[in-house]
């Protein structure tokens, strides 16, 4: 059973981690996939293990190690998840400003309605992401979570407070992202507010939406610019705030 163990445990560790990762959590992959993947990388990385506790299939203290264990991948996973969660909000905050808020399409990742703007930027941070080999250094921080965190050990030995500051940073980093753009657009609204009031009969709004519109798209094509060198440095803390939950 402790032989077992080697593939038993990172197995469940490693499930809940997938289940909540950007790309390896995609509702479009189904959970038949999702559990062999599990299963092969459990079998890859189990000569690497350190040994681990026996267990009794039938017996309560196993129950508990696995929920601890799929606790602590939820931990991992949502970590990396607020990271993508960031650039679906500066999508959001970009569509209200250009006034593109209606404009939305199906996201079966959620399970609901989202701006197109948000999802363009999701599929663009997607494969910045996996060009920067970001999957790979997120795997090796789960199989270096098994020497730093052994199963056995209390999940209250976790660093929680870190998964709660990641929440506030997702905010704050969001809204810097989308800044330029929020108050260049709020200043083509002043301005054409002051032209409707200084000369009501001209119908300045019917001009200002179209031209608002095309300064949110030149705006957009900016954050664009700025979002592959930003999102680098958002990903290396992410990935290294997951190190500290983990106490490497």
């Amino acid at each position: 059973m402790a032989w077992l163990g080697k593939l038993w445990w990172p197995f469940f560790r490693i499930a809940a981690v997938l289940w909540l990762m950007p790309f390896f959590g995609d509702p479009r992959v189904t959970p038949l996939v999702r559990i062999l993947f599990s299963l092969v990388l459990a079998a890859i990385i189990a000569p690497m293990m350190p040994m681990m506790p026996a267990f009794d299939p039938f017996s309560v203290s196993t129950l508990v190690l696995a929920i601890e264990q799929i606790l602590f991948g939820v931990l991992l996973g949502l970590s990396l998840n607020l990271l993508f969660t960031m650039m679906f909000l500066v999508g959001q905050l970009l569509s209200m400003q250009m006034g593109l808020s209606m404009a939305v399409m199906n996201d079966p990742a959620n399970g609901g309605s989202a701006p197109l703007i948000s999802q363009l930027l999701i599929i663009f941070a997607t494969l910045l992401f996996l060009s920067l080999n970001g999957h790979l250094i997120a795997l090796d921080i789960i199989v270096e979570s098994f020497r730093t965190w052994p199963v056995g050990e209390s999940i209250f030995a976790l660093d929680i407070e870190v998964v709660v500051q990641l929440v506030a940073w997702m905010f704050a980093s969001g809204l810097m992202l989308a800044m330029p753009a929020i108050i260049a657009m709020l200043l083509v609204n002043v301005t054409f507010g002051a032209m409707n009031r200084s000369a009501p009969s001209l119908n300045v709004f019917s001009l200002g939406f179209p031209m608002g519109m095309l300064m949110g798209l030149f705006c957009l094509g900016l954050v664009f610019s700025a979002i592959p060198n930003r999102f680098l440095d958002l990903t290396v803390y992410v990935l290294t705030q997951m190190r500290s939950v983990i106490g490497a």
